[in-house]
């Protein structure tokens, strides 16, 4: 039966896992498996997209619509709907599709959630690892499995000679200011992995990650990691240090002192 609009993250959250649990269910049969890929961008670059991330967002569109049909939806593959609602559910169903057709389990499925612009609820499914991060009132938490819930954390972590940094591809910053400020961050931390996407992001959120810097990214493939990150005890911004709800540039950090000074070297 369909809803109004909940007032609380207790009331949503519920919904966002069977969410999650739907998407699941949808892509796994698809994952290590031999499928055709499209390639949404145009001649010289490469933007993959499968069957997997459209049945998925085409899921979780059609349970949001029935649910609560006053809220609206930013997906990756199909747009938005009812981008007036004071509600917005923004939806990577699979954030890492390059991973994803390489057979690697280091993609995830992102639920966000926007209260008039502002995210209030995230959430981020693994479901081949069966690992779940998503966010409560005042804390986040992960899960494998039927496992209980933990509370994660980020770690302190002051200086970037003790950081561990993250970034999807270094190929991504365009050459010029985006790969120089990117290139002294990464000169400064003690250790630098490639790859992760939003999975990285959850890892940060529970202390293993201490800084992201990332550019190129959408609503969909931030919103809701935001949440999942804040109330983890991290930093999420631009590289100016705005609002990072529209994406573009990022800057996530577990530590709030690490921030400031990745800004500052980011930024020259």
């Amino acid at each position: 039966m369909p809803q109004q609009s909940a007032p609380t993250i207790e009331t949503l959250l519920p919904f966002a896992h069977t969410l999650a649990d739907l998407s699941g269910r949808v892509i796994l049969p698809h994952f290590r498996e031999v499928i055709a890929v499209d390639n949404k961008s145009g001649p010289g670059d490469f933007d993959p997209v499968t069957i997997a991330d459209r049945a998925a967002e085409e899921a979780i569109s059609a349970a949001v619509r029935e649910m609560y049909p006053d809220h609206g939806m930013v997906g990756e593959e199909f747009g938005s709907h009812a981008s007036e609602a004071r509600y917005q559910w923004v939806v990577d169903p699979i954030d890492g599709t390059r991973a994803f057709i390489m057979g690697y389990p280091i993609w995830g499925t992102l639920i966000g959630l926007l209260d008039r612009g502002v995210p209030v609820l995230g959430l981020m499914d693994q479901p081949f690892t069966r690992e779940r991060f998503w966010t409560g009132p005042d804390a986040s938490y992960s899960r494998v499995g039927v496992a209980a819930p933990r509370v994660i954390r980020t770690r302190a972590c002051v200086r970037l000679e003790d950081a561990v940094l993250s970034t999807t591809h270094p190929d991504l910053f365009v050459v010029g200011e985006e790969a120089d400020g990117f290139a002294r961050l990464k000169a400064k931390a003690r250790m630098t992995r490639y790859g992760g996407d939003c999975y990285a992001y959850a890892l940060l959120a529970a202390g293993f990650v201490d800084l992201i810097a990332e550019t190129g990214l959408k609503p969909h493939d931030i919103v809701a990691l935001i949440p999942l990150i804040e109330r983890a005890g991290g930093t999420v911004t631009t590289w100016t240090g705005g609002p990072a709800t529209e994406g573009g540039r990022i800057l996530a950090t577990g530590d709030p002192k690490l921030h400031e000074r990745a800004l500052r070297v980011l930024n020259g």
